[in-house]
């Protein structure tokens, strides 16, 4: 089984890439861009966010900046570890639910610690610690 960590990467890559070549572009754009599904551009938002890549200039628009989503996610990466911490393997539903976000606030957070090399994916589907 492919790792999923690694895709939250290469996803980013996508997102990077689309941003770089055009410019500021909103969630829209970017999903047809990329051909990612909203949880693979949430998990690669996060990702850019670790790296301090991406800006998000309203609520629907990025671009490659000098990071202001660390506050949101960083604080949400924090809680998912914590919970992750003592539940063990968690699927993002069971997250949500624990850590009270939205699924798209868990990708965001997840692809943050993937980024950091603290997650990985086991072979149910599930999200551990490494």
């Amino acid at each position: 089984m492919r790792d999923m960590t690694v895709s939250f990467g290469e996803n980013a890559g996508k997102i990077w890439r689309a941003l770089d070549g055009e410019g500021s572009l909103n969630k829209v754009q970017l999903l047809e861009i990329t051909q990612l599904t909203e949880n693979e551009l949430h998990a690669g938002f996060g990702w850019l966010a670790r790296e301090n890549k991406i800006c998000r200039e309203d609520e629907d628009f990025y671009r490659l900046d000098n990071t202001n989503l660390a506050p949101e996610v960083g604080k949400n990466a924090g809680k998912v570890f914590k919970v992750m911490d003592i539940w063990g393997e968690v699927d993002p539903p069971i997250l949500q639910k624990l850590v009270g976000t939205d699924e798209t606030e868990i990708y965001s957070a997840l692809g943050w610690l993937a980024r950091e090399d603290k997650i990985y994916v086991d072979e149910k589907s599930k999200f551990n610690l490494k």
